[in-house]
């Protein structure tokens, strides 16, 4: 009877980074363990042939997931991050590349077909292009939006808003409005109290004559 061997359930990390480092060789720029978590940053042309190494010859078979970052002071504030799980050895790797605004990377979706979703996604979100994705569409904003929304320089509030338009019968877009008078906050704590007046203190100036 053939005994079957589950992963570990907590996999070490001992020996791992030094095993990668060594086969990756060139292509990484740098490396680290950081928070329990192997962390590699490899040169952006060559994040093709890492991965497919790392797939096939160590054992990480699933592309997780495909994130991104921005780091506006850089002069190259893109960082596009990828998450890899081995199931045979119960154990991740972080897979970075920094790119700017014009130079793409090089695609995945030839290693993982899921890739291509995850590519779109950072796409919508930082504008990272990625050389070689066929299908580089938008994927969570709207039709017709404007702009990066997860970058650090995009508005909180955004560029416009849309409604459904009972004249028109249709969704229309239109310029961000603030109604709203108490947009202006002041982060001063509520038991020392403000320096100015606030509505509702008449009333208490009231009762006091009262009295």
């Amino acid at each position: 009877m053939s005994v079957v061997h589950s992963a570990p359930k907590f996999a070490s990390n001992d020996g791992v980074l030094a095993t990668l480092i060594a086969a990756l060789g060139d292509q990484v720029v740098t490396s680290k363990e950081e928070h329990g978590e192997i962390v590699i940053t490899v040169a952006r042309g060559a994040i093709v042939d890492a991965l497919k190494a790392l797939r096939d010859n160590h054992q990480y078979q699933q592309l997780m997931e495909i994130a991104g970052a921005d780091y506006p002071s850089r002069a190259e504030r893109f960082e596009v991050v990828y998450m890899l799980l081995s199931l045979t050895k119960n154990h991740r790797v972080m897979v970075k590349v920094s790119t700017d605004e014009i130079q793409p990377v090089p695609s995945v979706t030839g290693l993982w077909p899921n890739a291509g979703w995850l590519e779109r996604e950072v796409f919508d979100m930082y504008g990272v292009k990625f050389a070689g994705n066929d299908d580089l569409r938008r994927i969570l904003t709207d039709y017709g939006f404007e702009g990066h929304p997860f970058r650090k320089d995009f508005p909180l509030t955004g560029y416009v808003e849309l409604r459904y338009s009972e004249e028109e019968k249709r969704v229309v877009y239109e310029p961000v409005e603030l109604p709203q008078d108490l947009r202006q906050f002041d982060f001063q704590s509520p038991w020392e109290g403000a320096d100015y007046p606030l509505p509702g203190d008449e009333k208490a100036d009231d009762g006091e004559s009262k009295a």
